[in-house]
């Protein structure tokens, strides 16, 4: 019996003397990450984030000269008017001198903006949720005998909550950038750079002493971040209402953005004050014991008039720099999350 065989099986089973044997490959393919990480960078809590830490960097490179000026006249270095403090700081350290610290001022301000700016937006959106939870499907009650308690959030204001929970939250992660922003400026001389100023501040006193004036810090900040927020929210809603506008424009956003800023700061400044002093104290030998003694202490070497010296300075550079603030704020999330014309 004859098995016929198809040629090509006969071909395929015959050695071929002139090919070599195929040697193994193992392909890995690796995910492609591309869709979700831009999914990512475009949703609303990373682009508010984004949208702070650049507005805080395009702020802060503005104004970097009257941040010095201002940091010089509280506490009490050098002369006591602007001009004058400009004068010195030209004629001891030349023009760069009005950007020293800036370095650190820009490291500083771009996580801390970040942070207060994003921390605000997310606070205000569960605040205002949950309000809204709460009064669609009542609030908790409590009942003892005759006693009823009502626990209501109508009466608490989502962006005063959020105002303040921006600034603790922002002061917490970056205290030891503003220490050391203060340190470089008020002392160029026995910190001349930024290593030098960490290794010193870490030999005299630890990773505790970056956090030199955190509570008087959180003090100050408390009253002046929950304004901030609150005053520009408040502005904006009452301008736009009485202009029949559903938005801003951007010097609206410039000039309300400036009146919350000079608004919060004339409240606050005491308390800006006696929380430099506290800061810097160590330098000059007599740092106060807490923030009530630095107070004092203001008030009997330069009476009332000195709880607001350089105030005149802090808001010609906080006005700005709210305002700036606002404006590039707004401007970027309508860039990242609106038109979401780079991300």
């Amino acid at each position: 019996m004859a098995l016929v065989v198809p040629k090509e099986l006969e071909e395929l089973e015959k050695p071929s003397s002139l090919s070599s044997p195929t040697p193994l490959e193992i392909r890995f393919q690796v995910p492609d990450f591309r869709a979700p990480i831009r999914d990512f960078f475009r949703t609303r809590e990373v682009g508010e984030f984004l949208s702070g830490a650049l507005a805080g960097a395009m702020t802060k490179a503005v104004l970097a000269p009257l941040e010095t000026i201002r940091t010089r006249m509280v506490v009490g270095v050098g002369s006591k008017n602007i001009s004058g403090s400009f004068i010195e700081i030209i004629e001891q350290q030349g023009w760069q001198g009005l950007w020293a610290g800036n370095g650190i001022n820009m490291l500083r301000i771009i996580p801390t903006q970040a942070i207060e700016l994003g921390t605000f937006e997310c606070v205000k959106r569960a605040m205002t949720s949950a309000q809204e939870k709460w009064k669609r499907d009542e609030s908790p009650k409590v009942q003892i005998g005759d006693f009823r308690l009502n626990f209501s959030l109508s009466w608490i204001s989502p962006v005063a909550v959020a105002g303040a929970a921006a600034g603790i939250v922002s002061t917490l992660a970056c205290h030891p950038l503003e220490v050391l922003k203060d340190r470089l400026t008020v002392s160029p001389d026995i910190y001349p750079s930024l290593s030098i100023a960490v290794s010193k501040i870490y030999k005299e006193g630890g990773v505790g002493a970056l956090y030199a004036g955190i509570n008087p810090t959180l003090i100050g900040m408390l009253p002046y971040s929950t304004c901030y927020y609150f005053m520009y929210e408040k502005l904006k809603k009452s301008y736009c209402e009485a202009k029949k506008k559903k938005s801003l424009n951007r010097p609206e956003m410039l000039l309300i953005g400036a009146l919350s800023g000079f608004t919060a700061s004339t409240i606050s400044f005491p308390l800006e004050v006696a929380r430099k002093r506290l800061m810097v104290g160590a330098l000059q030998g007599k740092c106060p014991p807490n923030m009530a003694a630095a107070l004092a202490e203001v008030i009997r070497d330069e009476g009332l008039g000195g709880l607001y010296r350089g105030w005149g300075a802090s808001c010609l550079k906080v006005m700005p720099s709210s305002g700036i603030t606002w404006m590039f704020y707004e401007a970027w999330k309508d860039i990242l999350l609106v038109e979401k014309r780079i991300l």
